[in-house]
């Protein structure tokens, strides 16, 4: 890895600020004296890069309220909440993503607190996006805020190599958007993205294949993609803790231990990667869940959101043209245990009163007097929405409920969202925040 200027004078360095290139002998940039320079033997060669907004919706607040520019910032949902996001300086006081709200004002209270505007987010992420698909068509986004890109074969296009390529585009956002984005590039997916995390905020560095294993060897095998806490544990409990402890084991011992998962570790620990930048990511499920503003215990009071967020999650499936089988209930206790329950349907669904309905009965077998904080429901096993809600030949008044249901949504999108309410909704209304 190597995100500061080479000193090999077969390399060129490039000047991060201006985009100029000059032999590698320099710390600063001889035309706009800028030390923000890259160099690296396979610079021009590599194809793949990872782009991650730095503290995207922080960064959003602060360039659209230059007051907040040295303030600590927290994008996030209340006392009740957890931190979306906040910013770098937030972050030195400890403050970090999924944090809950209570604990982030402990350790840095004098943070300003912003209620997340998911639609100005959404925004600014589609700008972005069109400023990658300007540079190749295979973008694969991540989130809102982040994205592979594959840029082999645009050096005619662009009269540049891939790495000018990024290093312009960072340029270009920094410039016309206003906020600040972090590059990784390499050969492949997964050492861009272990690149883009390396020298943030306003990043850029480059893992070449030549180096890939070594660079690798001391790290976790946490960096691996698919190793999470579980799998961690079970990698340490056989005496593998880093990258380089899977590099010594024959990858046939690790296919015979850890199955599938053992091909991608004696693949990933030598820095081989072979997943495309693919450009279409389908769903692989729909949910909406919101967190109160104080505890909930009885049904009666959480049905009424439980109805109004089956709602959300029909109106998106049927926005997508959409539909799942799979229906999963979400809650979180006042002790911040999580507590899941999945049921599937014998066909796929993407009415509102089914996804209720069902979710209703996961509630009624969980919810029996213990107090919750959050509350959520999503669909899974998604398909399209042309196999939605066939005929129920045992359930005589489904028919009727799906025919209002449809007779509902014309009605809302003729005169808005809240032109018809059930009973259930309308007592959701003041309860949480989604």
């Amino acid at each position: 890895m190597c995100n500061t200027a080479d000193r090999a004078p077969a390399i060129r360095s490039l000047c991060r600020d201006c985009g100029a290139r000059f032999a590698a002998d320099r710390t600063r940039c001889p035309q706009c004296g800028s030390p923000r320079l890259v160099a690296h033997s396979e610079f021009d060669s590599l194809p793949i890069a990872h782009v991650d907004c730095d503290a995207f919706f922080a960064s959003v607040e602060k360039r659209d309220n230059p007051a907040l520019a040295d303030l600590p910032v927290i994008v996030g949902g209340g006392t009740r909440g957890v931190v979306s996001t906040c910013c770098y300086i937030a972050r030195i006081h400890g403050v970090r993503s999924a944090m809950p709200m209570f604990k982030a004002l402990e350790a840095c209270p004098q943070a300003v607190v912003i209620k997340p505007d998911l639609a100005k987010y959404s925004a600014v992420g589609r700008q972005i996006r069109e400023r990658m698909l300007a540079l190749t068509p295979l973008v694969e986004p991540l989130s809102i805020d982040e994205a592979f890109l594959d840029l082999t074969g645009t050096e005619r296009l662009h009269q540049a190599s891939p790495g000018e390529v990024m290093a312009r585009f960072a340029r270009e956002i920094e410039r016309d958007i206003g906020i600040t984005v972090s590059v990784g590039l390499a050969p492949n997916k997964f050492l861009a993205k272990i690149a883009s995390e390396l020298d943030k905020p306003r990043g850029f560095a480059v893992i070449g294949k030549a180096e890939a294993a070594t660079f690798l060897a001391e790290r976790s095998v946490s960096v691996i993609w698919g190793v999470g806490k579980v799998f961690q544990a079970r990698l340490a409990a056989d005496g593998l803790t880093t990258i380089g402890h899977l590099q010594k084991m024959d990858p046939t011992d690790l296919i015979r231990r850890y199955g599938s998962m053992g091909i991608r570790l004696a693949k990933l620990c030598r820095g081989e990667d072979d997943r495309h930048v693919t450009p279409s990511r389908p769903a692989k499920s729909v949910s909406a869940e919101t967190t109160f503003n104080s505890d909930l215990s009885g049904l009666a009071d959480l049905r009424p959101v439980l109805r109004d967020l089956a709602e959300k999650v029909a109106r998106r499936l049927k926005a997508s043209d959409l539909a799942g089988r799979t229906v999963t209930l979400k809650l979180k206790t006042s002790r911040f245990r999580l507590i899941t329950r999945s049921r599937q349907l014998a066909d796929p669904t993407h009415l509102a009163d089914r996804i209720f309905r069902l979710g209703d009965d996961l509630l009624a077998d969980v919810a029996r007097g213990e107090a919750f904080r959050l509350i959520g429901i999503g669909v899974s096993d998604l398909s399209s929405g042309a196999t939605a809600d066939p005929a129920d030949l045992v359930d005589e008044e489904a028919g009727r409920r799906a025919r209002a249901e449809e007779a509902m949504d014309k009605v809302r999108e003729k005169f808005g969202k809240a032109a018809v309410e059930t009973g259930l909704v309308h007592a959701a209304r003041p309860r949480g925040r989604t």
